[in-house]
């Protein structure tokens, strides 16, 4: 690697950091960062606040404050939530910097200039209490989906769907309450689908994790022109001299990802093209999977349009993290916020038991018994316990030197041999973004490290045969040190420590992960444990906590009674026919059986159904629900699906036939 330039998705200054956060984007970023200097490659750590879009200004709406005083206040705190867990950046910067506005608005002009961009007149939900056009976020209603009553006008976050405000039931003004009118206005467009075969070819040649190369590449199927600028008072102004730019600024998904370059580009004014116009450089976006889209559909597409920027090489998104069994809920209170928890068990337990969880592949849950519980075990317990007694026995019975090796025996010779497959085994996992394997690599190693002190038995040997002695306390120093430097991305303020006690500078990983001869002699200074275990007292006060706040997130929910339950008629419908309706992207129109009649309902599933293959599938139908008119269709009923992990449709089905028209109760 030439030069490695790793990115985590920029947060919202809107309110402070939790786990969740730390889990998808930042701590993997951290690890891999610091693996790759401890490797003596090139590599930066690049980040920000984002501070502008809707999510900015309702916050600073709901506080009271102007937008910039919120950004103010969450920037600071966002970074002070950052070096609380240990993870840095080589520079952390923020979307309303003088060098953003201009790197933006150069970008923009760009892409105007080289044709992409076009204004178009478009319909938006007009407030007439406020007197202006209302973003998504600033617009709520009924989700067509689940029928959630607080859906926002970009998504449910009752059922995870990606919404567009003109799909929502009842909308009303997040603010006030209000209706809106359905108005015209002026926007511009981004040209995104003509850029669907140019992406498409670039994906399929990505060696990515498969659920992000499949998702991203099932998005460029339906490819559609997206607008980037927005009717708001807070932003980026359009840096266009055209009457209808006025009042308007860029959308927030245009303006964050480009703050990736503008923050290069305050930290290295002189050398940031290297990193941005090379393309030898691996370019690293790590974030979570609900930003999936953005970095690999809609930036590269932005990045090839601009024309002067290396693409993305890697984007190793993770999957949500879960919260005993529950969805984290900024917004409703439902996380442990990265502060706290660091106040409760220190950066280094912290970190480890997050790391335990980063959800890779899948979405994880985070259950703080098991957490801790695996923390105490593998990092108090072995890596903790390893460095205090190698240590501790030296400085007893060696007068603190490393004892000079006599003739290595073959358990001598086996326990290097295994540290040399596991630093093997750990590197891979790391340059693949197996964040898991890795640490778990770590742990074997010092669990075998572990066996070898208690199986060598040296309390005995120091009086029995002192030279076996010192071979053997040789040999746990040594392994020691590997043992450490497997630890050092994940736990770095204690393994800087650890080195410290050991006398040993810190140099390079291949260096590090060696036996090192020269080490013997070398006098160790006098230590303490590294690690305070994770008293049951605290696990069982941490459960209390989330217990309570759970209750908190159950109250919020609006209940019905079950005579209210009774009200929905669900019956067994059978589908005869399915079609889809023109110039839409998931919507069908499909024609079912109830059993006493045939009924025409439109359906939001064909991004995960093809009509053919509906046809004879069983469904579960809501028999008595208003008719409505969709797309100039009629629909009579809705049918009953879930979401699956990706958030697409799964139709509910009975396990058994029953007959068409049977009543669910």
């Amino acid at each position: 690697m030439k030069k490695v330039l790793i990115t985590s998705a920029l947060p919202y200054a809107n309110g402070p950091i939790h786990i969740g956060h730390i889990a998808g984007a930042y701590l993997p970023a951290d690890i891999f960062t610091r693996f790759l200097k401890f490797k003596g490659v090139d590599a930066i750590h690049i980040c920000g606040t984002d501070e502008h879009g809707v999510a900015i200004t309702l916050a600073a709406y709901k506080e009271g404050i102007s937008p910039k005083k919120l950004v103010d206040k969450y920037h600071e705190i966002i970074k002070r939530d950052f070096r609380s867990i240990g993870v840095e950046f080589d520079h952390f910067s923020r979307t309303t910097s003088r060098t953003h506005y201009m790197i933006a608005r150069e970008f923009f002009l760009k892409l105007y200039k080289n044709g992409h961009l076009e204004k178009r007149t478009t319909k938006q939900y007009f407030s007439p209490k406020e007197n202006k056009f209302l973003p998504d976020r600033y617009i709520i209603g009924t989700c067509p989906y689940c029928g959630y009553e607080e859906a926002r006008g970009d998504q449910c976050e009752k059922c995870g769907r990606q919404l567009e405000p003109l799909e929502l039931k009842n909308p009303r003004s997040a603010l006030t309450g209000v209706s809106l009118e359905l108005k015209e206005t002026v926007h511009w467009f981004f040209k995104l689908s003509s850029f669907k075969d140019k992406l498409e070819e670039w994906l399929k040649r990505k060696n990515w994790k498969p659920f992000v190369k499949e998702f991203s590449l099932s998005w460029v199927k339906e490819l559609q022109d997206r607008p980037i600028t927005r009717d708001l008072d807070w932003g980026v102004p359009v840096p266009l001299d055209d009457p209808d730019a006025a009042g308007k600024v860029l959308y927030v998904w245009f303006d964050a990802p480009i703050g990736y370059i503008s923050a290069t580009v305050e930290y290295l004014p002189s050398e940031w093209e290297e990193y941005w116009k090379d393309k030898d450089t691996t370019l690293v976006h790590f974030i979570g999977k609900d930003n999936i889209v953005f970095h690999t559909v809609v930036w590269p597409a932005m990045l090839m349009a601009h024309g002067d920027y290396i693409l993305p090489t890697d984007v190793p998104a993770n999957a949500f993290l879960n919260l005993m069994g529950r969805k984290l809920s900024t917004s409703r209170g439902y996380a442990i916020w990265i502060d706290e928890l660091v106040k409760s068990v220190g950066q280094d337990i912290a970190r480890y038991s997050i790391a335990l969880y980063i959800p890779e592949k899948d979405d994880t849950d985070f259950n703080v018994v098991d957490a801790f519980s695996r923390t105490n075990a593998e990092l108090v317990d072995s890596f903790g316990n390893l460095a205090q007694r190698v240590l501790t026995f030296i400085r007893r019975y060696f007068g603190g030197k490393v004892p000079h090796p006599k003739s290595l025996s073959s358990e001598d010779e086996s326990i290097f041999n295994f540290a040399r497959m596991k630093v093997q085994s750990y590197e891979n996992n790391l340059l693949k973004y197996n964040f898991r394997l890795a640490l778990k690599d770590a742990v074997e190693l010092s669990n075998e490290a572990n066996r070898y002190f208690e199986h060598q038995r040296p309390w005995k040997l120091v009086k029995e045969s002192p030279e076996r002695a010192e071979t053997v306390l040789y040999v746990a120093y040594q392994v020691l040190k590997i043992t450490s430097a497997l630890f050092y991305p994940f736990v770095p303020s204690s393994v800087k420590t650890l080195w410290d006690y050991m006398n040993i500078k810190e140099g390079k990983f291949d260096d590090m992960v060696e036996v090192s001869p020269e080490l013997s002699g070398v006098e160790i200074k006098d230590s303490k444990p590294l690690y305070r275990k994770v008293d049951d007292k605290v696990i069982r006060e941490w459960v209390k906590i989330l217990e309570e706040r759970a209750e908190g997130l159950e109250s919020k929910e609006k209940r019905i009674s079950i005579d209210e339950f009774r009200k929905v008629k669900l019956v067994i419908a059978k589908v005869l026919k399915a079609e889809k309706i023109k110039n839409t992207d998931r919507l069908l129109k499909l024609e079912v059986d109830i059993g006493d009649n045939i009924r025409t309902i439109v359906a939001g599933i064909g991004d995960k159904y093809e009509p053919e293959h509906l046809i004879g599938k069983k469904i579960v139908l809501v028999k008595n629900l208003e008719k409505k008119r969709i797309r100039g269709v009629e629909s009579d009923g809705m049918l009953l699906a879930a979401s699956d992990k990706d958030g697409k449709p799964v139709l509910l089905v009975p396990d058994e036939d029953v007959p068409e028209g049977s009543e669910i109760t």
